[in-house]
């Protein structure tokens, strides 16, 4: 039996692993790739977390303690905001410019002030971890010669195993650079 709204998102005959997601609006935000699985796992991993951390705060309202409680219901609120910031960490485009959106900190740069966007060889942070290791990453060449954290790698939570999605993903910002960039 056919599952319709399961493609509900992609052409009815594409593979469903790893396809991109479509670009219709130009003038929005997007991210060209699909969040992958280590960066879905820890998010959902912290929103298990967050659900037990309410259950302990509704035990500990009706056994009528309000601040512990209270101090339940802000950590469960942090980790659900945690959880949230983790899945749209990752590089976002549209026809203003790149964005690289980091845990604490989002960096936008317009095409117009890039030299260059391109995939090198380097040593790259391996899930995002103090420890790195070769891989290729994906960065930006700002118009001054200050170059950005990678905006991809091929060992971050989006895309460690998964070369094919790195390098359509890599692609698709390239291709979106060529086009802004000079015009």
């Amino acid at each position: 039996m056919p599952l319709p709204f399961l493609t509900a998102d992609r052409a009815f005959d594409a593979s469903a692993e790893d396809v991109a997601l479509p670009f219709d609006d130009h003038d929005s935000w997007r991210r060209p790739y699909r969040p992958g699985p280590w960066r879905v796992a820890a998010a959902a991993g912290q929103l298990l977390l967050a659900s037990f951390v309410l259950l302990a705060a509704m035990i500990i309202a009706f056994a009528g303690a309000p601040s512990g409680a209270l101090v339940c219901l802000l950590l469960a609120g942090a980790l659900i905001g945690a959880a949230l910031r983790l899945l749209r960490v990752g590089a976002w485009v549209s026809r203003h410019g790149v964005r690289r959106v980091g845990f604490f900190r989002t960096t936008t740069v317009p095409w117009g002030a890039t030299a260059s966007v391109r995939t090198v060889q380097q040593p790259v942070k391996w899930l995002g971890l103090p420890r790195t290791v070769q891989g290729q990453a994906l960065i930006v060449v700002r118009q001054n010669g200050e170059t950005l954290p990678p905006l991809a790698s091929d060992h971050n939570a989006d895309f460690l195993g998964r070369e094919e999605a790195f390098e359509r993903a890599t692609d698709a910002v390239e291709a979106w650079a060529d086009e802004y960039r000079h015009g």
